[in-house]
């Protein structure tokens, strides 16, 4: 059973920010920097750039859904920040899951 909990705290987030290797698509940012557990923490972000309120619901919920069919990929022990960009509530989750495979390929080289 993969455990992957939510970033809560402002100091996480900005962590992931400074500290963290990033990789941007015309869907997605995807910020990751390793911690100290054995599992994953997620957090998902959307300002006012991208929309109305609605508009960054969806973006937060395809993003998510996205992450969460992908999961199992994803090595453990890392924060990852997942960022919304202007197209995000417009495209299908199969496009998210394009983006986040290859900013897996970018950031975890290591990683079949």
């Amino acid at each position: 059973m993969l455990h992957t909990t939510p970033l809560t705290l402002n100091k996480e987030y900005k962590r992931a920010y400074y500290r963290g290797r990033s990789f941007a698509t015309p869907v997605v940012v995807v910020y990751v920097v390793k911690n100290r557990l054995k599992a994953n923490r997620l957090g998902l972000t959307a300002s006012k750039k991208v929309g109305k309120a609605v508009r960054r619901n969806r973006a937060r919920r395809v993003m998510k859904e996205a992450y969460r069919l992908l999961e199992g990929e994803f090595p453990m022990g890392y924060d990852l920040v997942l960022v919304a960009r202007t197209k995000t509530p417009y495209v299908s989750t199969n496009e998210i899951i394009r983006a986040l495979r290859a900013a897996m390929k970018k950031l975890f080289p290591q990683n079949p």
